[in-house]
């Protein structure tokens, strides 16, 4: 893209005003939520509708011209080609409980895939980018390259979920032929998993029932690291629904076999 340099300084700016927006929310004594979703618990605070307030508002002085897909106040047209996808809080139940497992999403598509992506983790500081020739995380304390492990067998690998109970039955029950074969299976730690997956601390990560903005920055930044980010059939995983990422094409190799049966 010619104005890489003007995306990736747009993406560090929005994180950063998102980061801002959140943390006095975080570990706050009164924290008000409410409930997108009346039948289950889909949970939404202030603070994700003030960092996507916020990201937003980067946009529209930086690059109007970019259309916006956002988790809390939806689509806006755009007339680039280009499109950031935001989940200002992914994890809002980790949030809520205290727990520092949930990060803000920020993806780019141009349509025909995602090519940039950051995963900010705001009250421990790292950051987490892949795309447009990068792939590194960013702390307080310095920085370092990302890099998924090679040359774990299936037998030793480490697989993570957000959760336990994934998606339909069958859905489940697919996900349980992997957990079976595996040597750990660990849940719950939202789009930090992805993280720890572009770090080269775990190996799978596999999920169902997910939206465009689940994925969009993770998936950047796993492919930066040089990791494999499909749907349950080797597909496009950039419109969410079922999404499988892995360290090595050959865990996803027969991690796919095993979930179609």
């Amino acid at each position: 893209m010619q104005d890489a340099q003007q995306i990736i300084d747009t993406a560090h700016e929005m994180a950063d005003a998102a980061r801002a927006a959140i943390l006095p929310h975080f570990r706050a004594d009164h924290l008000a939520t409410d409930n997108k979703r009346p039948a289950d618990f889909d949970p939404v605070t202030e603070a994700d509708r003030a960092a996507e307030r916020a990201m937003r508002d980067v946009l529209a002085r930086r690059r109007p011209q970019d259309a916006i897909l956002g988790e809390e106040y939806g689509a806006t047209e755009g007339r680039s080609g280009l499109t950031w996808i935001l989940d200002p809080i992914d994890g809002t139940r980790a949030f809520i409980c205290g727990a520092a497992s949930w990060g803000v999403l920020i993806g780019l598509s141009d349509g025909t895939g995602i090519r940039y992506g950051l995963i900010d983790q705001p009250y421990t500081k790292e950051r987490f980018e892949g795309g447009l020739g990068r792939a590194r995380l960013s702390m307080a304390e310095g920085g370092r390259p990302l890099a998924v492990r090679k040359g774990i067998a299936l037998s030793q690998a480490s697989l993570m979920s957000t959760f336990p109970e994934i998606g339909t039955p069958d859905e489940a029950a697919a996900f349980r032929r992997v957990a079976e074969r595996v040597r750990l299976t660990r849940y719950g730690l939202d789009c930090y998993a992805y993280a720890l997956l572009a770090l080269g601390q775990i190996d799978l990560v596999i999920e169902a029932g997910l939206q465009s903005y689940d994925i969009a920055g993770p998936l950047a930044v796993v492919e930066a690291a040089g990791g494999v980010v499909t749907d349950w059939q080797g597909g496009p995983a950039m419109h969410g629904g079922q999404v499988i990422a892995a360290a090595t094409a050959d865990l996803h190799r027969q991690a796919l076999d095993l979930l179609n049966g």
